[in-house]
């Protein structure tokens, strides 16, 4: 499939050359065929004060722009670098970093719309709706912006409108990055090498996620369910009665964003206490729920007025399969203990090996990350980034890995850095190994749940129902003496002649040994008949020893051979 323009794109498609010009290789522009669509080529980057910067110093000014621009692209992009900003085996760390910092602030839309919008989902005027409703949102992002307010029954709530036309917008940016991703694949080796149509259309499913509040509704109530265990964890409760797709109304949490603490709120905390269960929380929602929180950053974890924890805007939640949970206990327990190698071994299993993956390399650089993160200290070890290390290096040397594991990866991060803001000297890998058993223990409650347990009973009730049948047959076979037993072990006929093959040579070398002694012996015996001086039956047992050896010899070397392995059945 070739890359085709379509018209309606053409300003999608100018903007992502001159991305590609730009941050890029200017070559996929041009095969492309998109350096028409340019408005005109792209500066080289000048030196600061006429003064050419230094290496670091120009990629981190590259980082920066990359992180100013995509945010002047709108949503989508802040959304894709946002992505990007997990995918370390993708872009190095100093634009993992700048795209992590990406801002998701931006102006309101007006009160009208927001009224106008309201009243059209809910069916109803504000008046009728709520009681008292702020004008003034008290934040405003790339999807939507929230407003105070309190319902006629005096329950004071927080509501997140969708903003006009957002949807349509970001599907039309969605199907022009589209068209790049399947030229890309389709035309270089980075392209084959990461499938950026595959991950593309993850994102897409992302997105479209989150832009269904019904979703993020039914997020909020799972969250609320998985975690009531948890008493210092505040997950908002939606009020299913005022939200639709586009508007979402839930119970308002009062409280401060973690980063904005003052220092004397920070004293008067038991942080500690706090980290231990936010970990806690998290480890159950990765290792034993299967769906976890993707996107903790600090800006979604307010400290409540009542010193709690509250987790907010949980549109974007990640999945996990019973295996790969199972993969991720045993692989953060290795990271926890500093096991390398077993961290290699279980990465491996996890991801797909591509051509050219050398398992001794990969190896020792796991090992070495392993090693250089446990000698860190408390403060400097960061589970989140070793993840997201390990992706790095599993894409240089040929294993892809999970997608999911690099969200985990960005979503321990957060959560590290919200750990140790409450906590600053919080140890995120003894919190792991004390979690550890208490994990197992859940893991296997939920896995021996109600659901689970019928569907044991109903394999059983399955074998069951077939056993007397198939019992029957075994039987029949006994009794007409056709019962047989396929073991596929030793060859016992090539066994055999091994065995009489050694057996033979054993014996000939005895003869030969003898008929050296014996010819040994009779040389001092007086003969009157002799051979070349010597008495002659000495001579002729001698000469017959050679001829035995020779022979046997011989045989050694024309008939031995190197065993074949047998091909695999």
């Amino acid at each position: 499939m070739g890359f085709s323009l379509k018209t309606k794109h053409i300003g999608h498609y100018r903007e992502l050359a001159q991305l590609l010009m730009k941050y890029g290789r200017s070559d996929l522009v041009k095969r492309a065929g998109l350096e028409e669509s340019l408005a005109g080529p792209a500066e080289p980057d000048k030196p600061v004060d006429g003064v050419a910067k230094p290496a670091q110093q120009q990629a981190q000014a590259e980082a920066s722009d990359l992180a100013a621009d995509l945010e002047r692209l709108g949503p989508t992009y802040i959304k894709l670098g946002q992505l990007l900003s997990t995918r370390a085996d993708i872009l190095p760390p100093i634009y993992m970093d700048a795209l992590e910092h990406l801002q998701d602030d931006l102006p309101p839309f007006p009160y009208a719309e927001v009224e106008e919008i309201i009243e059209r989902e809910l069916g109803a005027r504000m008046s009728k709706l709520f009681s008292d409703f702020e004008v003034e949102p008290i934040a405003a992002a790339s999807l939507g912006q929230v407003h105070r307010a309190r319902l006629r029954d005096g329950r004071r709530v927080a509501v997140k409108i969708q903003r006009p036309g957002i949807q349509q917008k970001m599907l039309d940016d969605l199907e022009a990055l589209g068209d790049v991703a399947t030229f890309l694949d389709e035309h270089t080796e980075k392209g084959r090498q990461f499938t950026f149509a595959l991950m593309l259309d993850q994102f897409r499913r992302s997105v479209l996620r989150e832009l269904d509040y019904t979703q993020e509704a039914t997020n909020l109530r799972v969250f609320r369910e998985n975690l009531r265990e948890f008493p210092l964890i505040v997950v908002p409760a939606p009020i299913t009665d005022y939200s639709t797709a586009v508007v979402l109304t839930m119970e308002f949490v009062p409280g401060v964003k973690v980063t904005n603490m003052s220092p004397l709120r920070r004293t008067e905390l038991d942080g500690e206490a706090l980290g231990r269960d936010l970990i806690a929380a998290y480890f159950k929602q990765i290792l034993v729920d299967g769906v976890f929180h993707a996107d903790p950053h600090p800006g979604n974890v307010f400290l409540t007025d009542d010193d709690r924890i509250a987790l907010i805007d949980l549109g974007m939640v990640g999945y996990l399969s019973a295996k790969m949970r199972e993969h991720l206990l045993k692989l953060m327990l290795a990271i926890a203990e500093g096991k390398g190698d077993a961290a290699a071994d279980i990465s491996m299993s996890m991801g797909e090996l591509r051509p050219g993956f050398d398992q001794d390399t990969y190896g020792r650089e796991i090992a070495q990350l392993i090693a250089a993160h446990q000698h860190a200290t408390v403060g400097q070890t960061d589970i989140g980034r070793i993840i997201l290390e390990l992706t790095r290096i599993s894409g240089e040397n040929g294993v892809r890995l999970p997608p999911e594991l690099t969200m985990l990866g960005k979503t321990m991060l957060n959560i590290d850095r919200v750990a140790k803001t409450l906590a600053p000297h919080f140890d995120v890998n003894e919190s792991i190994r004390e979690n550890a058993v208490s994990i197992m223990r859940k893991r296997m409650l939920h896995q021996a749940s109600p659901m689970n347990a019928l569907s044991t009973l109903l394999e059983m009730n399955d074998f069951m129902q077939r056993l007397p049948a198939r019992l029957n047959k075994v039987l029949d076979r006994v009794a007409d003496n056709e019962l047989s037993l396929h073991v596929d072990a030793i060859d016992e006929t090539e066994l055999i002649a091994g065995m009489q093959k050694i057996a033979n040579r054993i014996t000939m070398g005895l003869i030969l040994a003898a008929l050296i002694l014996g010819a040994a012996l009779l040389v001092r015996v007086p003969s009157t008949w002799n051979i070349l001086g010597y008495p002659g039956v000495a001579m002729i047992l001698f000469l017959a020893a050679v001829g035995g050896g020779v022979a046997l010899l011989y045989s050694i070397w024309t008939s031995d051979r190197k065993p074949v392995a047998k091909p695999d059945a």
